[in-house]
């Protein structure tokens, strides 16, 4: 597994792509366990930033939140320069989410916003996010019939782009594929976004302490 290893000092990315996730702050909140499932971005949040008793700095978290009359919401997680985290909490995390929805209130197009410290809201599509990312990023979109992990070549701004309990559009694999972006496979079971988040984070803490 020469070459594979990455920098301890490297920025994972990752993209939750929202499909049933309301931009109507009220709605998002309510929609804990029923067809929003709106815990599963709290889900991603909580596993994306935190460890025990601490959490990364060495990572970027994107919550694209699509069931919207107008925009996208587009909201970006910077743990390194968050003031207030909130703790390993379900209803501390979407309330930041819901903060962030509020603020983006009478936003036109593609705009952005600061909400609070390492916290910002876009109105931004996830096709145009990806696009940008694609600049700096190595981009991984999770597919079964994708490249194992183990043999997959981190490296260092790996993004990974994931989606709630709607799959992925498969129009979608067809502008990645355009875009570079690699298919990356977990295992042959379907899993929820914030376990692959933890398999991933574990993958290239490994092979950041192999190479330290």
């Amino acid at each position: 597994m020469a070459g594979l290893a990455q920098s301890s000092e490297s920025m994972r990315t990752f993209v939750l792509r929202a499909r049933a996730a309301p931009t109507d702050s009220a709605k998002l909140l309510a929609g804990v366990g029923a067809v929003a499932h709106s815990e599963i971005l709290a889900h991603v949040l909580m596993n994306a930033i935190f460890v025990a008793q601490s959490h990364r700095d060495d990572v970027v978290v994107y919550l694209v939140l699509e069931s919207t009359p107008d925009y996208s919401r587009t909201v970006r997680f910077e743990p390194s320069a968050m003031h207030e985290l909130g703790g390993f909490d379900e209803r501390a995390l979407l309330g930041k989410v819901a903060k962030a929805l509020d603020a983006s209130r009478g936003m036109g197009k593609e705009e952005t916003r600061a909400v609070e410290s390492g916290v910002t809201v876009q109105t931004i599509s996830f096709e145009r996010l990806v696009q940008q990312l694609s600049v700096d990023h190595q981009l991984f979109v999770l597919d079964r019939k994708g490249t194992p992990v183990s043999e997959v070549a981190f490296g260092d701004s790996p993004c990974v782009l994931l989606t709630d309990h709607i799959p992925m559009p498969k129009k979608t694999f067809g502008s990645l594929e355009r875009l570079g972006a690699t298919k990356l496979s977990l295992g042959s079971r379907m899993l929820f976004a914030s376990q692959c988040v933890v398999l991933i984070h574990h993958v290239l803490d490994q092979r950041g302490a192999s190479d330290a």
